[in-house]
């Protein structure tokens, strides 16, 4: 038995210009989030992309095939209300930031380590004068108290709907200097995820892939390139 959809009720989905933000149309109905409030985004380019998700469906509406609306409701609905919360904990990956923790050997695997992730950590400390330290092993090591003040204070400068893609940026790469260094357009995200599978590709190298895991890093990619992209259009007008 196939699972219930609901069907589409409308011909047209528009945008349009309010005191309060960018809202979406159908017909002559606003888009209102699951919690029934108005979908309002704080930019056109945000509010088309919405827009073309809701236009390309067919008889049958599938949420699934909607994620820059998924994240805006998220925006809404679970980041707003808690904001500081949800900035906390995403500042908190600074302290067990992946780039900083190395593996004693192979020796290949520990230049390469250094080779791709000390130049992210240098960024960060030119960018935002926060140094985190790499170390060896898994054992926890805490960083230096104010650099992860300092890395804090820019996740919290975050809009709603920054934090929103923000929060997968930083999720599904395991690194907040990864999240961080993804809102910098001088940086190409395909290569930052490629960064925090660094490991990953290291055992596909020495023991083959595993088709399973691979479909599943497939995905967690397109998660962290539509974070990417969300986060650009809330900046593009």
């Amino acid at each position: 038995m196939s699972e219930w959809a609901p069907r589409r009720f409308y011909k047209q989905a528009t945008t349009s210009q309010t005191p309060e933000g960018h809202g979406i149309a159908l017909d002559d109905r606003r888009v209102m989030t699951p919690g029934k409030r108005p979908l309002l985004v704080p930019t056109r380019a945000l509010a088309e992309a919405i827009a073309a998700e809701w236009q390309a469906q067919g008889e049958k509406i599938d949420p699934q095939s909607m994620p820059f609306t998924r994240t805006a409701n998220s925006a809404i609905e679970k980041v707003a209300p808690q904001k500081a919360a949800v900035a906390d904990m995403l500042a908190e990956y600074g302290d067990s930031d992946l780039l900083c923790y190395r593996a004693n050997e192979p020796e290949a695997l520990v230049q390469r380590q250094a080779e791709l992730w000390d130049p992210l950590l240098d960024w960060a400390e030119a960018r935002f004068d926060a140094r985190l330290q790499p170390r060896p092993g898994i054992m926890h090591a805490p960083q230096d108290a104010e650099s992860l003040k300092k890395l804090a204070a820019q996740v919290h400068a975050l809009s709603d709907f920054e934090l929103a893609a923000f929060h997968d940026l930083v999720a599904i790469s395991g690194s907040l200097i990864l999240g961080l260094a993804a809102t910098d357009p001088a940086h190409d995200p395909l290569h930052l995820w490629a960064l925090s599978r660094l490991d990953e590709s290291w055992q596909e190298e020495t023991w083959g892939v595993d088709e399973e895991a691979q479909e599943m890093a497939l995905h967690k990619q397109a998660a962290f390139l539509h974070a990417h992209h969300f986060f650009g259009l809330c900046k593009a007008d």
